[in-house]
């Protein structure tokens, strides 16, 4: 299995807010980065394709209030995987935000896909720490 952590950040807002948002794929859909096309999603589910690549699905498996989103691979994909979104509550209307991804790749697609999957995760978190800062999130 290879794990990919996103950097860890701190994001000022709750760690409540976060996880609500995130819990959602409705609102995960705008955390995506352009490559991403044909988003479709329900509360609990999301298809995509990544253009070029390969399509997608992927499910919410388990959420643990407000500190712990575990998003499972699911349907027909290339390879299965998990997204675990970490957040610790920091006090001060700060929490620590950490995306890791895990994936059942073999050799040859661990190597090509390592850097882009660390890119993936470091955006997702950058793009969460600036939508949550804004007014109004």
């Amino acid at each position: 299995m290879k794990e990919i952590e996103s950097e860890k950040l701190i994001i000022t807002c709750t760690q409540e807010k976060i996880f609500n948002f995130l819990s959602d794929f409705n609102n995960f859909g705008k955390l995506m980065p352009e490559q991403i096309i044909n988003w479709q999603s329900t509360e609990n589910t999301c298809s995509f394709t990544i253009k070029g690549m390969t399509d997608l699905s992927m499910q919410i498996k388990e959420k643990m209030p407000s500190h712990t989103i575990l998003i499972s691979s699911y349907g027909k994909v290339p390879f299965d995987f998990e997204l675990k979104c970490s957040f610790e509550d920091l006090g001060n209307y700060q929490t620590k935000s950490q995306l890791i991804f895990i994936a059942d790749l073999n050799p040859m697609l661990s190597m090509m896909a390592s850097k882009p999957l660390q890119n993936f995760v470091n955006m997702l978190n950058a793009k969460l720490k600036i939508m949550a800062e804004e007014p109004g999130f």
